[in-house]
């Protein structure tokens, strides 16, 4: 169940460039109902062709015919947004999602693609199973999609435990070396995407990794859009040894559009204190239900 709160005015996150302060998100508290749950809330503020997955290529695949039905560049961005509160307590984590925009009574079309599991059960991003997608919603008509990954650091990038010591861009790297269906190196799968700008801040005392970055090839052949790409924002948090990753992207398109939403999705991303349905993710590792 999905309760929205009141019609609220947020104010467009300056997400990457501008925003260098902590983040911190009004958040209702919630009854528990099973182990996630969704509750109401209010925000105070290639990878080759080959290489995605079945949801990429079907957003991919929809965006030129469905991108005709989409509102005019700009005629949504600034508008009040209704948000929706999603908690996952298998892994301890919680975010904000756009549902709706009562002044121009459009509604946000989610499907929950990946309803919440263990890391251990979850579906891998690549061949090596170290990345892996522990939740995810889409919104196929507006070619929207937010997931949650978990999966150990990279030691490739990010070679101390000493995570105080890290750098967002280093961070990024080592998540978006793990993401591929390929079996292609690191430095193939990061070849095809490209970080935009990286920070660090500081959420509840812990260091939080936020970056932009473009996935530039489309996995169809269409010759009318050689240049298609998808536009992410995402953000890193850590915990017991494991990168917990949220990330928000749409068609490059219509960033313009939507990136607001997004942005706002991703800087409400954040760990909880775990509960007794919380699961580590180094914890039974053989199991897969």
């Amino acid at each position: 169940m999905v309760l929205l709160s009141p019609s609220l005015s947020l104010p467009r996150l300056h997400f990457i460039r501008n925003h260098r302060g902590s983040i911190v998100q009004g958040q209702k508290n919630c009854r528990l109902n099973n182990k996630a749950i969704v509750c109401s809330c209010a925000s105070s503020k290639p990878i080759q062709q080959n290489g995605f997955c079945r949801r990429d290529l079907v957003l991919f695949g929809l965006s030129s015919s469905l991108f005709l039905g989409f509102p005019t560049p700009g005629s949504i961005a600034g508008e009040d947004v209704k948000m929706a509160s999603f908690v996952d307590e298998i892994n301890a984590y919680t975010y904000l999602y756009p549902m709706e925009l009562p002044s121009k009574k459009f509604l946000f079309k989610w499907v929950e693609s990946r309803k919440p599991e263990r890391y251990s059960s979850a579906a891998p991003l690549s061949p090596n199973a170290r990345l892996r997608i522990v939740s995810e919603r889409v919104d196929i008509i507006d070619n929207l999609i937010i997931s949650v990954t978990i999966g150990p650091p990279n030691v490739q990038f990010l070679k101390s435990k000493d995570k105080s010591t890290w750098n967002a861009k280093d961070v990024a790297d080592s998540v978006l070396s793990d993401k591929s269906a390929l079996r292609v190196t690191s430095s193939q799968r990061m070849a095809e995407s490209s970080v935009l700008d990286a920070h660090t801040s500081k959420v509840d005392g812990e260091p939080y990794w936020f970056y932009e970055y473009l996935v530039r090839k489309s996995p169809t052949n269409l010759g009318q859009e050689p240049n298609l790409y998808r536009h992410y924002v995402a953000s890193t948090a850590e915990r017991e040894g494991y990168l917990y990753s949220i990330s928000a992207s749409t068609l490059g398109k219509q960033w313009d559009e939507m990136g607001p939403f997004l942005e706002k999705s991703v800087a409400s991303f954040h760990l909880l204190p775990p509960t007794d349905d919380y699961v580590p993710p180094y914890k039974d590792p053989w199991r897969f239900w």
